[in-house]
């Protein structure tokens, strides 16, 4: 007979991300951010190879990826509506972990499974983040997918990329919950 963790499905089935542009300081000291890292860490990772990194962003270097974001958008002829939502996402912000899928060599461990265990992380960091009370956010955006801001901005390798930038601070707001998925509309079952 399994043993429940009540309080665990509990926030599990009403956890909601905190929308980052409503996030602000204090953000998480050291110790408590490396605790957080340390329960993200423990995401499911077929082989025990570690195909992800964190790159921790305090405010000067969100700042700077700011810039690089500005620039990068101007020279790729992106939207300026779309490049200063990018830029934002960057200026605006006190705190990020850059989650960085770093998929290692193997003859066993797909690269793909490798890249769904940084997912993994992600999720996993946001709602460490949430648990511990703070407000959280996973975006991505047009950026985290420039190879050149990947490498300029966070010195990423050639085979790795951004599986996510999670933002951390104190909630100015609690957002309304959004629909959910039909969940009759989504499931199969097979065999019984």
């Amino acid at each position: 007979m399994p043993d429940p963790n009540p309080q665990a499905l509990t926030f599990l089935q009403t956890r909601r991300s905190r929308p980052a542009k409503t996030l602000t300081g204090p953000v998480p000291d050291n110790a408590t951010l490396r605790m957080l890292l340390t329960t993200a860490a423990r995401s499911p990772d077929h082989g025990k190879l570690e195909p992800w990194r964190f790159i921790v962003l305090r405010r000067a270097a969100l700042q700077r990826l700011a810039g690089l974001s500005a620039a990068r958008g101007a020279a790729l002829g992106i939207e300026a509506e779309k490049v200063e939502k990018g830029v934002r996402q960057y200026s605006d912000a006190d705190l990020a972990v850059a989650v960085v899928s770093s998929p290692k060599a193997s003859d066993k461990v797909p690269q793909i499974e490798q890249v769904y265990s940084a997912g993994a992380v992600c999720l996993a960091l946001l709602n460490a983040a949430l648990a511990a009370g703070w407000g959280a956010n996973w975006l991505s955006g047009w950026a985290s997918h420039d190879r050149r801001f990947m490498a300029e901005g966070l010195g990423l390798a050639d085979h790795e990329t951004i599986a996510g930038l999670i933002h951390i601070g104190t909630e100015t707001s609690t957002p309304p919950d959004r629909p959910r998925p039909d969940i009759d509309a989504i499931t199969t079952w097979l065999g019984g």
